[in-house]
């Protein structure tokens, strides 16, 4: 994948859902093929490290908690007639240890063990209609039934009553939802959640009973939520943000608002750390994100839709409060 796909995909994704895109689609076929997530081959990371023994984050046994990542929808392609990618993908598996382990994944590894599996994530179009309806549903489902299988392996034979981070983008952070609304909210294991942060989707307060959205950077036992969009603009689907929690992932409070010192830094396709680059105010669901500044700006200017960057945009400021939240819930418990 070339560096600047990162950036182009924001604009493809955006034409997908707003200029009408026709997608070659198949009639779904039930797959009864269960993943055998105590294979290490079925992880992207298990417990810190990748298939061929690198480390990602900090070493490992020093750290005290464990953070379940789940990745973005990676398999986009309008003339790809699939339903679900297969786990072990050649081109989807490279390009999340190429892009989806160093530019999201990894911000939540200096806080905690890294687990991120692999599943058979469902199409962009089975998000949509009509596509929803012939086959969409059940593309999801099957997605959703991997990730559920991968969380109960970690939980039953890995977190032996660790704290637990839940993180995850887009795709990933629907999947993650419906795991804090059956795993955790009002159950035992929810005392062991330091915080989730679900990015890239729409969360109401609503969605849970008893956890709730985190309103201090510090703060554990909930969970949090952005979508990022270019400041003054709004999509063409803006209802469907209109009432979701919008947390601000530079100061983790209740600001509308920040400033451009407060900003930790985003992480360049280059894996440049770049700090005090953009602001970014609440809106109705929304955050708005200023222009970035950073080099080559010209080409991100085009984009309006910043839902690729929901965490590569705020990536030492995720880093140092997921930290942060560790610290706290290990001191409260």
């Amino acid at each position: 994948m070339h560096p600047w796909k990162l950036f182009l995909l924001g604009i493809g994704l955006l034409c997908l859902t707003s200029c009408g895109v026709q997608y070659r689609s198949t009639a779904f076929k039930t797959d009864l093929t269960t993943i055998a997530y105590k294979d290490k081959q079925n992880w992207a990371v298990f417990a810190g490290k990748t298939a061929d023994g690198n480390d990602i984050g900090e070493f490992s046994e020093t750290l005290q908690a464990d953070v379940f990542f789940v990745y973005p929808t990676l398999l986009t392609d309008n003339k790809d007639t699939r339903w679900n990618a297969p786990v072990q993908d050649s081109i989807i598996c490279a390009d999340i240890q190429k892009w989806i382990i160093p530019f999201q994944a990894s911000a939540w590894a200096k806080a905690a063990r890294l687990f991120v599996p692999y599943y058979r994530q469902n199409h962009y179009r089975a998000f949509f209609e009509p596509y929803l309806s012939k086959g969409g549903q059940k593309a999801q489902e099957l997605a959703y039934e991997d990730v559920k299988a991968a969380f109960e392996y970690y939980v039953t034979h890995e977190n032996k009553g660790r704290p637990i981070i839940l993180a995850g983008h887009s795709q990933g952070a629907i999947h993650l939802k419906k795991i804090v609304q059956e795993y955790f909210d009002g159950t035992t294991l929810q005392q062991q959640l330091v915080a989730a942060y679900l990015a890239g989707t729409r969360v109401s307060e609503d969605d849970f009973k008893y956890i709730k959205p985190l309103i201090s950077p510090e703060q554990t036992g909930g969970f949090v939520s952005w979508n990022c969009y270019k400041k003054g603009k709004l999509p063409k689907y803006a209802d469907w943000y209109r009432g979701a929690v919008t947390t601000n992932p530079i100061n983790w409070d209740s600001s509308i608002t920040s400033q451009f010192s407060e900003h930790k830094g985003l992480l360049y396709y280059n894996q440049q750390l770049i700090p005090s680059c953009l602001t970014v105010e609440v809106t109705d669901g929304l955050l708005w994100v200023s222009l970035p500044k950073v080099p080559k700006r010209f080409w991100v200017s085009f984009v309006k839709d910043y839902h690729r960057f929901d965490v590569s945009f705020f990536w030492q400021d995720i880093r140092e409060n997921a930290v942060l939240r560790v610290r706290e819930f290990l001191k409260e418990n």
